[in-house]
């Protein structure tokens, strides 16, 4: 056999076996992209939808039926009495809007007339006023108009902390969680961030939503080309030392 033809033959299985992970890692790329013109799609969908004029909640028999991607940021108008003494805090660093820790106060809303409830994110308290007895004007009674974006429960990592419904103190925002330790019937599965309307008292703070969607498409796409040229080049490389020894 020719000299040519055993230098060919030692990089035939590499090159097959590189052709294949080029392949592959190319095809991620334009996978990345692909769902990065969806996600932009969708965030710009979402941004001009929370800019909307507040609509009626849907009926408590489309709950369920309801995906997060279709009502998440959603402007909503409900009416409704507080439940104040089913208050939840759900803890937050500081950081964001706020410069300092505290709570977001998440309080069930029974709604008028639907027969249904649905847990409100009020907004943000600092720890100094985490009982309510420290901001007694801001447990408004009687029936309230909310107004604020939808939102789906908050997804929660292996670094959250457990919660603590008996002390009234959650790490999550997940109203299912919340309903079930509270006993109520017919809640909904998503909950609502007040806007930025004035409370009495001035707490809690309302309007801290920020509509923050991930989007890390790019620099994915970015990563598998940026891995299927260096394959390239590492073979280039392999296959030039073969075949010149």
């Amino acid at each position: 056999m020719p000299v040519e033809a055993k230098r060919l033959r030692t990089i035939l299985w590499p090159g097959i076996s590189a052709t294949i992970a080029l392949a592959i890692l190319a095809s991620l790329g334009t996978w990345q992209l692909q769902r990065l013109a969806w996600k932009e799609d969708l965030i710009g969908r979402i941004k001009s939808r929370a800019h909307s004029e507040p609509a009626p909640l849907p009926p408590r028999e489309e709950w369920a039926k309801m995906a997060s991607g279709d009502y998440e940021y959603f402007p909503v108008r409900v009416a409704g009495v507080f439940e104040h003494a089913r208050e939840a805090l759900v803890f937050r660093p500081a950081g964001g809007a706020e410069k300092q820790p505290g709570y977001h106060v998440m309080t069930p809303l029974e709604l008028k007339g639907s027969g249904g409830t649905i847990f409100i994110n009020r907004g943000f308290v600092p720890e100094a006023l985490k009982a309510p007895s420290a901001r007694p004007l801001g447990q408004v009674a009687g029936e309230v108009i909310v107004k604020g974006l939808l939102r789906a429960p908050e997804p929660r990592s292996m670094f959250t902390p457990g919660d603590q419904p008996t002390q009234g103190l959650w790490y999550t925002r997940d109203p299912a969680a919340m309903a079930k330790h509270f006993g109520i019937e017919h809640a909904a599965p998503f909950s609502i961030d007040a806007d930025a309307t004035p409370q009495p008292g001035g707490w809690p703070k309302g309007g801290a939503t920020v509509v923050s969607i991930r989007n890390d498409h790019l620099a994915y796409a970015v990563t598998w080309y940026g891995l299927a040229a260096t394959l390239v080049g590492v073979f280039g490389v392999f296959a030039w030392r073969r075949l010149s020894a």
